[in-house]
């Protein structure tokens, strides 16, 4: 049984307003979607890497790869239209390449604050049970809206988890998965989760940490350089 990260670094960041997509912009001198592949780099239990990539800036991640000694990045594969197209291609690129009893890391190019343990613990949830996604408990209230303006009633938040990257599947399972979205020419669920759940299977949670914050704005790039700061340990904890 092997690990296999997929990094999904398909999007162009419409949000963040950059003339570049995000996750190739540089905080303190390094790309963002460097800091993220060496969170999977260094962890003993990853073995190789695939890089779902917008098309356009292919080549400029190969020399990414070489200039930051990237080893474990094998692949590199095109990314979709939508995010789950982009985890669609991934999931099959990798058909002839990893076994059916292997797993698949999935993660965000753009959520490159990830501690070595949440890696760990999500990875072994997901060897026991065959799924499983970062999680943690949601504390602020949830209020229901049907028109975006105002709120009607409370969610339980004792019954919400939040869910984020990494998230880990068997590959089996995921292959299934998407497989039976092609076939209803289903391309719209956001991530695996939600496609495991529209396929009647159980998403199990595993201990995640807020701090694995996701660089959508402007502001998230100087809260980015100021976690770079946090000592590992006290991001996971």
């Amino acid at each position: 049984m092997k690990n296999y990260a997929i990094i999904l670094a398909g999007g162009v960041g419409k949000r963040m307003g950059s003339e570049i997509p995000k996750q190739f912009m540089e905080v303190d001198g390094k790309p963002i979607l460097v800091y993220t592949i060496e969170n999977f780099q260094r962890n003993a239990q990853i073995d190789q890497i695939l890089v779902v990539c917008v098309k356009d800036w292919i080549e400029y991640l190969r020399g990414l790869i070489e200039k930051y000694s990237l080893s474990k990045v094998s692949w590199i594969t095109e990314g979709g239209n939508t995010g789950h197209d982009s985890i669609r291609n991934g999931v099959f690129f990798l058909r002839d390449k990893v076994a059916a009893d292997d797993f698949i890391i999935i993660h965000d190019a753009v959520r490159p604050l990830l501690p070595q343990k949440a890696i760990d613990e999500v990875l072994h949830v997901a060897h026991t049970k065959g799924n499983a996604s970062s999680s943690t408990v949601c504390h602020p209230p949830i209020v229901y809206t049907d028109d975006y303006k105002s709120g009607i009633k409370d969610v339980d938040r004792d019954h919400v988890m939040l869910t984020a990257s990494p998230q880990v599947y068997k590959y089996s399972l995921a292959l299934k998965c998407y497989e039976q979205a092609e076939r209803e020419n289903r391309c719209d669920f956001t991530f695996t989760s939600s496609l495991l759940i529209h396929c009647g299977e159980r998403v199990y949670f595993a201990k995640g940490t807020t701090c694995n914050i996701k660089v959508t704005q402007k502001e998230d790039l100087a809260l980015f350089s100021a976690l770079l700061k946090v000592p590992e340990d006290l991001l996971f904890s």
